[in-house]
């Protein structure tokens, strides 16, 4: 097994001169996407026009159901896989940005998926609006040597287009919907429906191109909609649709309740992440409840939460009436990178720094994030921090031990901590001020989204999951971009979850 980025500055992709393949995968040509440039900005607003005016995708995903049910797909939404008892799947999220962070990922994931019956996308397969123009080179060429089908669950991203070009591609070339009825002037509807983006015409020819990319009939996957189940073997997978703002409608929490009954167990794979950055986040569902006392109901039998929609991996085993469920974040399929140094020292539903996992480590997202800001503000003497030094200064602030010892040169200087501060790091629960706070959300929610860079290490990571009657094993695998950890992957977590 290679060394991870628990073990060595090398495992973690530090210090390489010998870049990976993936570039020959890549097209001639790469749009680079900026999330700073105000067209990008504009295309993606929907989701502020939801917040501000009334979220309608409860409403357009009901229409959109009712269209697969029409054409006669299965009311209980649930596929059914014919996989012996024991099998493996692979999870990979937010992966649509097209450029190298996602390639990157692809040789990797190529190798440890050659025996798996199928892959699930969750969250964000196309960035930034989930247009029908961008699958060809952001979801059917990456994927085109992957052997089986791959389901998915939109994210946010795939509803800034109101899920047209998902369902073409996911859902058996569901045809757009028809408009709806205009609103009466003046109102939020009204001005909701003024301002909203919409898709525009989708390119038939360009998309029927990009589907010879994955031929195969062993490649093709008919999903019953935008939320489904699939039972496989010993085990139900359930994935729901958390739409524009992380929440979902009565209809698909009805089905959600129906569909989690029974003993079989579960694992729940949703676009919003049920708990992330060291908080809770149940996600509503419209007229009462949340999706968590869903998968804490011990008549459910789930036994992990896996959510896309951040870009990175983090894991928190919940204990929940002495069973362990596992929630897990895993968005580090392609996109820009979300800092984990900004996680505060984990004390959240009983779960400590000892149990908490994440990936990248935080002194190495630190690092990563320290070199970003010194060449774009052109400071590089003054922002940079070797993963050392940036090790370091995580750990004083957090009180932790850290993932991986800093090396004997670290020293914690005046200007570690100020930098580590300026980027956001997080810190002690006793010791966080009214200040710290929000500058911490401020970093957050404000610069990571611009932060795509183009060399690595880029810190994505993938699923695989194993699963026999007794046991699942899931692994989380790093993509740093070096040929090292495409030849062979580093393990940066597992876990054996015991299926009673």
């Amino acid at each position: 097994m290679s060394e991870s980025s628990r073990d060595t500055a090398q495992g973690a992709g530090w210090g390489s001169a010998d870049p990976g393949a993936y570039k020959q995968l890549m097209p001639d040509r790469v749009e680079k996407l900026s999330w700073l440039d105000p067209r990008t900005l504009w295309a993606a607003r929907n989701g502020v026009l939801a917040s501000w005016f009334g979220d309608p995708t409860g409403r357009t995903r009901g229409r959109w159901v009712a269209r697969r049910e029409a054409a006669g797909a299965p009311v209980d939404k649930v596929m059914r896989r014919e996989v012996p008892d024991t099998f493996s799947f692979m999870v990979v999220g937010d992966t649509g940005e097209g450029d190298d962070p996602q390639y990157a990922v692809v040789p990797g994931f190529l190798k440890m998926s050659q025996d798996t019956d199928f892959t699930v996308i969750a969250s964000d397969v196309i960035y930034p609006v989930g247009s029908a123009a961008d699958y060809d080179g952001k979801f059917f060429r990456p994927y085109q040597d992957y052997p089986a089908p791959i389901f998915a669950i939109p994210g946010n991203h795939d509803w800034y287009e109101d899920l047209g070009a998902f369902m073409r591609v996911f859902c058996a070339d569901t045809p757009p919907l028809g408009p709806e009825p205009r609103p009466r002037p003046l109102t939020r509807a009204w001005w909701r429906a003024l301002l909203w983006h919409r898709p525009g015409p989708i390119d038939q020819q360009r998309l029927a191109t990009a589907r010879k990319l994955r031929p195969a009939p062993a490649q093709q996957a008919a999903q019953p909609g935008p939320y489904w189940a699939i039972d496989a073997g010993p085990v139900r997978i359930v994935g729901i649709d958390t739409g524009l703002l992380g929440t979902i409608d009565a209809e698909q929490g009805a089905w959600l309740r129906a569909v989690s009954r029974g003993p079989k167990p579960k694992i729940l794979i949703t676009g919003s992440p049920l708990y992330v950055d060291g908080e809770h986040h149940p996600c509503e569902i419209e007229g009462g409840g949340t999706v968590d006392e869903i998968v804490r109901d011990a008549e459910h039998h789930y036994v992990a939460a896996i959510g896309g929609d951040i870009h990175n991996y983090q894991r928190y085993p919940v204990d929940v009436d002495g069973r362990t469920v596992q929630y897990v974040v895993s968005g580090g399929g392609g996109a820009f990178m979300h800092a984990t140094h900004t996680i505060p020292r984990v004390s959240v539903a009983g779960v400590t720094e000892r149990d908490f996992r994440c990936y990248p480590l935080r002194g190495d997202s630190l690092a990563f994030y320290s070199r970003l800001y010194g060449r774009r503000l052109r400071l590089p003497r003054f922002f940079t921090l070797s993963e050392s030094e940036a090790t370091a200064v995580v750990a004083e602030r957090l009180g932790i031990e850290p993932g991986r010892a800093p090396g004997p040169e670290a020293r914690v200087t005046r200007r570690t901590r100020l930098v580590a501060s300026l980027l956001g790091t997080g810190g002690r629960p006793d010791r966080a001020s009214r200040f710290r706070l929000p500058v911490r959300k401020l970093y957050t929610q404000l610069f990571s989204p611009s932060s795509a860079t183009y060399s690595p290490p880029f810190f994505k990571n993938f699923l695989r999951l194993d699963v026999a009657p007794e046991e699942i094993r899931l692994r989380c695998f790093a993509a740093t971009g070096n040929r090292a950890q495409e030849l062979d992957p580093p393990v940066e977590d597992e876990i054996v979850i015991v299926l009673k």
